[in-house]
């Protein structure tokens, strides 16, 4: 009896390994001469070079001084790191002799042309919402680029997460694959906002907490998570700033890097909105109409002037408290920018009672801002912040952390500031 259970089981397991290796596979493309750049109409690249800026590809496919589009970069995940390819139309290490129907095939499945599956930190799981014409444009785009010869840099990911065929069963649990479908109940802008936000820019690729496998969590999308030591903040209505992201706020910031009440794009969000630049105003708008439903700012907005005057009072009143060693850090080290002298915020001098940074259960974005500052390229145009890093010890900075959560915000204190200090300068490289 117990012989023929064995056999029983052996044979289950060799049918459903058989079963699931039929499942996973996925054939070759045969390769193709590089199509000719003239043989894209001029308007077809002009809509895909936009579509790849608001993408932002080239954040993630060019690595740190290196050849635009030409990989390299590096992303660190809980599995071991993992540097981008190379997406230039070079025959022998880009995408040269890639046909249109092998990209499409890896946009909407996350599938190479050689048929192994790609690692999902390529994010085809929001790729698969873009339309065939999206897709078509992109290719010509990426087609119509300076080839760059540059070898891939193996991965850094252990056994078994390196088999490719692995990832089959991945997809199996996480991967539903399909172009994006409107939502009848909206209008046509919203439906915009979402078709970009969801695909395109793939925004909850950041802003979405993962499961141990990688995935994103379906049930707290766009909750928040934590990416290179910088927190990408919830767009909800969990998002804890005292004034909400309204429809102007986003629109502000995604435009221009940078918003009154909220504060300034830095870190990985930077490229996002440099990208950005590429789309027009109406998608911008679309975004910010998105995003607003989302994070319910309408239901916030008879209540924007009050919260922004509570706030803004609350500052003025903790300003130069003379016995107060932290004031005194904070006033000599930040004070002569950040004061506002009236109940109205300035973006060019942010006052910090305001800033998203100071009110996030996380300390990171505000040690980072501080250690490394916003270099003039970031946020607004010519306002720049230096970098503190090398003037300032762990202690200190946590020290004036501490200061502004405390004078500037009603929420618990950060724990362990100075430790915190020290892992992301540690992890930065920020010399002391």
């Amino acid at each position: 009896m117990f012989r023929k259970l064995f056999i029983a089981i052996v044979v289950l397991g060799c049918l459903g390994f058989a079963g699931f290796g039929a499942l996973a596979w996925r054939p070759a493309i045969a390769p193709v001469a590089r199509p000719a750049a003239s043989s894209f109409a001029p308007e077809l690249v002009a809509k895909g070079e936009a579509l790849a800026g608001g993408g932002y590809c080239a954040a993630c496919h060019t690595a740190k001084g290196g050849e635009k589009f030409a990989g390299g970069y590096e992303m660190a995940t809980p599995f071991g790191a993992i540097y981008s390819t190379n997406i230039t139309p070079d025959p022998e290490t880009g995408i040269g002799t890639w046909s249109e129907a092998a990209f499409k095939r890896a946009m909407h499945e996350g599938v190479s042309r050689d048929g192994s599956h790609l690692l999902p930190v390529f994010s085809y799981d929001h790729f698969t919402k873009l339309s065939d014409d999206d897709v078509r444009a992109l290719y010509a785009y990426f087609m119509t680029r300076t080839p760059v010869h540059a070898d891939r840099r193996p991965n850094g990911i252990p056994f078994p997460f390196n088999i490719r065929y692995l990832q089959a069963g991945w997809k199996l649990l996480f991967f539903r694959p399909g172009r994006f479908e409107a939502d009848v109940t909206k209008d046509a802008e919203w439906n915009r906002g979402a078709y970009l936000a969801e695909g395109l820019s793939h925004c909850a690729a950041c802003h979405t907490p993962r499961n141990l496998l990688g995935a994103e969590k379906p049930n707290d999308a766009y909750g928040g998570a934590v990416i290179d030591n910088w927190v990408a903040p919830p767009l909800t209505a969990a998002n804890p700033t005292p004034a909400p992201w309204t429809h102007q706020e986003l629109y502000d910031y995604l435009r221009t890097g940078t918003s009154k009440l909220h504060g300034t794009a830095a870190g990985p969000m930077f490229p996002v909105v440099q990208g950005l630049v590429a789309l027009p105003d109406s998608d911008i708008h679309a975004l910010a109409t998105y995003f607003a439903d989302l994070d319910k700012a309408a239901d916030e907005l008879p209540y924007v002037s009050g919260a922004v005057s509570l706030a803004m009072s609350s500052a003025l009143a903790k300003q130069g408290t003379p016995f107060d060693p932290d004031a005194r850090l904070y006033t000599t080290a930040c004070a002569s920018c950040h004061y506002n002298a009236t109940n109205a915020p300035l973006a060019a001098r942010p006052d910090l009672a305001l800033n998203s940074a100071v009110h996030l259960s996380d300390p990171s974005n505000l040690i980072q801002a501080i250690l490394r500052g916003i270099s003039a390229k970031e946020g607004m145009p010519d306002v720049v912040m230096p970098a503190f890093g090398g003037a300032l010890g762990d202690a200190d900075i946590a020290r004036i952390a501490a200061y502004l959560r405390r004078t500037r915000t009603s929420l618990p204190p950060w724990p362990d500031l100075a430790a915190k200090v020290a892992e992301i300068r540690r992890e930065s490289g920020t010399a002391e």
